[in-house]
């Protein structure tokens, strides 16, 4: 509300009496007010309205992002599974130290005697096949554990490297076809799909596929160094790993 002003104001410090229209005493420099009072048109003075002091601005902190729940974390983070397929083929090795390879692995037609087919998968006659085989073995079936479980895992596993050494018994029976190459780029497969498709829709992803497509052309060209190594079977346990994966990339979509 307007209202007259006063002739003068006594300063509270210095006792003298000064205009009040000012902010500060002229005599001593002590604060009167804050700010002076506002004149209106009609010659009356109104104190001027406290001015309201400005909220500070809320700050919202993000909201974390929501996890995909991961079925191998579920099940257990140790992966027993692939722990099981690298110590089950690092024992193979030595089986053929002291065992004849005919007498436990595919080399000529099944007859019936399809237990070959699935000992074949954990034999191995040469070191660096051996070490190519298993070394994509532990990290695929490692990264597919945590990423659908450990079923999973073996079901691909036996899929792609039983099918393979299978499908080669009944193509081409004469040579000698042990090891599982068809298994490990089975499982190399089945990972990089999802890859393979953000790579396709021009998304982000986080593998590395550069990495992965050097250890596929190695396990596919170890038939040209390594005779039990079948070519058939890493054929087929790599399309069969593509579809297999395409099946699990779409039941997560």
């Amino acid at each position: 509300m307007a209202s007259s002003p006063d002739l003068f104001v006594v300063c509270k410090n210095c006792g003298q009496e000064v205009s009040p229209y000012i902010t500060e005493c002229p005599y001593c420099g002590t604060r009167l007010r804050k700010r002076a009072p506002k004149i209106e048109r009609d010659g009356t003075v109104s104190e001027p309205k406290p001015k309201k002091q400005r909220r500070a601005p809320k700050t919202r902190m993000p909201r974390p992002r929501r996890r995909e729940t991961d079925v191998g974390a579920a099940v257990g983070t140790r992966p027993w599974a692939m722990l099981a397929l690298v110590l089950l083929s690092l024992f193979g090795y030595l089986v053929l130290a002291v065992v004849d390879p005919s007498d436990v692995a595919v080399a000529g037609p099944i007859d019936g005697e399809w237990w070959r087919v699935a000992s074949s998968l954990f034999l191995y006659g040469s070191a660096w096949y051996e070490l190519a085989a298993v070394l994509a073995i532990g990290i695929y079936a490692w990264l597919l554990e945590q990423r659908h479980g450990p079923f999973v895992v073996l079901a691909l596993f036996v899929l792609c490297g039983a099918g393979g050494i299978a499908l080669t018994a009944a193509v081409d029976p004469t040579p000698l076809a042990i090891g599982g190459n068809g298994a490990a780029l089975g499982l190399l497969a089945a990972w990089a799909v999802p890859d393979l498709l953000a790579r396709a829709r021009g998304e982000e992803y986080d593998g590395d596929l550069l990495g992965t497509l050097v250890i596929a052309l190695v396990l596919l060209l170890m038939p040209l160094a390594v005779s039990e190594a079948s070519p058939i079977a890493g054929f087929a346990g790599a399309a069969a790993g593509l579809l297999c994966g395409l099946v699990l990339a779409r039941s997560r979509a």
